[in-house]
């Protein structure tokens, strides 16, 4: 089992009680850029000795599952592609790595979007640890516990997905749902994004 949270703007205490409600032992933090400026309570530094005063351990894995690669080949238009990244070596290696963690401690991954489906926490690392034969938690703002399947059909339906149709099975329209959200959500690089602004 492993948890998501994402950090939100919470105050670092209301943050820290949402880990102890769900038991939460150890954060693996897959922000690429571990520093807020406004939210300095989750920049690494500030985070991790929150954390430590909590008994909670801080692992950093931004460089295996961060959502900015820094392989070009992960890029197309200057934006980054799920599917590429999620068949890199580091990226393979950050999961095995990441389910030894969760084999030891209770661990939930961290990055900063309050709502899961706006993460790559959900839509790149949870689809795959997933794969693996992880069962995956969402932690929401709220406390609630939102398991994986059903974020994942929640996002069908926010998409507009028929659940299925005679051309394409259950695995299918996930899939699509998948591409599509991660599509909309990916990190694209400034250069770009000026470009596009510009144009």
């Amino acid at each position: 089992m492993i948890f998501t949270i994402g950090h939100s703007t919470h105050p670092i205490a209301t943050f820290l009680s949402l880990l102890a409600q769900h038991g939460v032992a150890s954060i693996a933090d897959v922000r690429s850029a571990p520093f807020s400026r406004r939210n300095p309570q989750f920049s690494r530094t500030n985070l991790e000795r929150s954390l430590r005063d909590a008994a909670i351990s801080y692992h950093f894995y931004g460089k295996e599952l961060g959502a900015r690669s820094e392989d070009p080949a992960c890029y197309e238009s200057g934006k980054v592609q799920y599917e590429r990244l999620a068949r890199t070596q580091l990226f393979q290696d950050g999961l095995a790595r990441l389910e030894q963690l969760a084999a030891e401690r209770r661990t939930a991954i961290l990055c900063a979007e309050k709502e899961p489906l706006e993460c790559h926490r959900t839509i790149l690392v949870s689809r795959h640890l997933s794969a693996r034969g992880a069962a995956i938690l969402h932690i929401h703002a709220d406390a609630r516990l939102e398991p994986h399947e059903h974020a994942i059909n929640r996002l069908i339906r926010q998409l507009r997905l028929p659940s299925e149709d005679m051309f394409r099975t259950r695995d299918d329209v996930i899939a699509e749902a998948y591409r599509m959200q991660g599509q909309r959500i990916a990190y694209t690089r400034p250069s770009e994004q000026n470009a596009i602004m510009g144009a």
